[in-house]
Parts: structure tokens; sequence; C-alpha cells
């Protein structure tokens, strides 16, 4: 009986979550009432309550819920034999993008950066929430693949927000260009990251460049 009641409760929070994620992406966080959440959810506004201290508690819940399988992901990565920084990086941003480009991810991430200057608040968790916690990941992975040779630089030490350049890019375009010059944002990627981590081949090079000298 307990395990069927949670597994209601958690279904029911889901669908809130759901609705309410709908709800910000199509009025705003000013806009949207906890009305039109519980309205969306098929639930009383009390049910919000029981759940949710109140609208900004559901919105910052919506996006730890929204980014938090990524960000435990980068948050997890360690460099070990045959895995580089390059393929971590690759393995974790190419679905976020892919996501990002073209469901209710991008959606999110597009509200926080316009809402953000009107409620600092908000700005204020995502970024402790999620930004600072994924640039400490970035720089830890980052110091690794110094040790391990693979960066030649400290850049991603003292700038980990480079890697977050390909989602912004993806972001941006797919809101205001997409229908005009749609972006394959996997190539982009794998693209820049070639800048970013040079291919083994290339590196090999610039030793033995070096080592002549």
């Amino acid at each position: 009986m307990t395990s069927a009641r949670a597994a209601k409760s958690a279904k029911r929070r889901a669908a809130i979550l759901a609705a309410a994620l709908d709800a910000f992406c199509e009025k705003g966080f000013a806009a949207t009432r906890v009305e039109d959440v519980a309205a969306k959810a098929g639930v009383g506004k009390g049910t919000i309550y029981l759940n949710f201290k109140d609208k900004q508690a559901l919105f910052e819940e919506l996006i730890r819920s929204t980014l938090g399988t990524h960000l435990a992901k980068l948050e997890a990565a360690r460099l070990t034999r045959g895995l580089r920084m390059r393929d971590a990086v690759e393995a974790i941003a190419s679905p976020m993008i892919e996501s990002a480009g073209k469901g209710r991810l991008g959606d999110l991430i597009r509200l926080m950066l316009a809402e953000s200057g009107r409620f600092p608040d908000l700005a204020e968790f995502y970024y402790r929430e999620v930004v600072a916690r994924a640039m400490t990941a970035v720089r830890r992975l980052a110091r690794q693949a110094i040790s391990e040779g693979e960066l030649k630089g400290d850049e991603l030490v003292r700038f980990p927000q480079i890697i977050g350049a390909p989602m912004l890019v993806t972001l941006i375009w797919t809101a205001l260009f997409d229908k005009f010059a749609p972006l394959n944002s996997r190539a982009m990627l794998r693209a820049y990251l070639d800048l970013v981590f040079p291919p083994r081949r290339a590196l090999s090079q610039r030793r033995r460049s070096a080592a002549s000298r």
C-alpha cells in the first residue's frame, strides 16, 4: 500500500512539473500563476502547495529536474585510460544540445536567461545550482586533462565557461534563425571540440616540433 501511494505521489509530482514547464514556457515566469499550473496538471491549487512552497520553488525544482541528469553526468565524469576530456564532454554535451535545440530544455534555458534580469533570485539560484557546479566539474576535468597531456594550456581551468559556447549558440540560433538556416548542432559541437581539443595527431606533431627546437 505504501509503495503504491508513493508511486501515485511521484506520478502526480511529475505531472505538476510537466504542466509547470508548459505554463512557464508559454507565459513566462511573471505571468504564470499557480492556478495555471494546477489547471494544466488536472489537480487542485492546494495540491500544488502540498508539493511546493510557492511558484519560485516550483520553478527551481523544474530547473533541478530538467538539468539535473546532465549535470550529474558531468560531475561524475572521470578521465580514465582511453577516455579523454574531449570524449567525456562530447558524450554529455551532445544529447543535451540536441534536447536544447528541439525540446523544452531549450525553451526553459531561454526563459531562464530572459527572466533572470527581472528576478535576481532566480539568477542566483541558477548560478549556484547549475552554472557554478558545472564550472567546478569542468575545471576538475581540465586539470586532469592537463596532467594527462591532452591539454597544453590552462585556459579551461581559468575560463570553464568556454565549454558552454555550443549550447548558447544552439539556443540563440534555433530561436532566431532555424527556420531560415537550420543548424546541425552535433556537427558544430564536434568542430568546436576539435578546436578546443586538438586531434591526437596534431598534438603529437606539436610535441615533436617543440622537442626539435
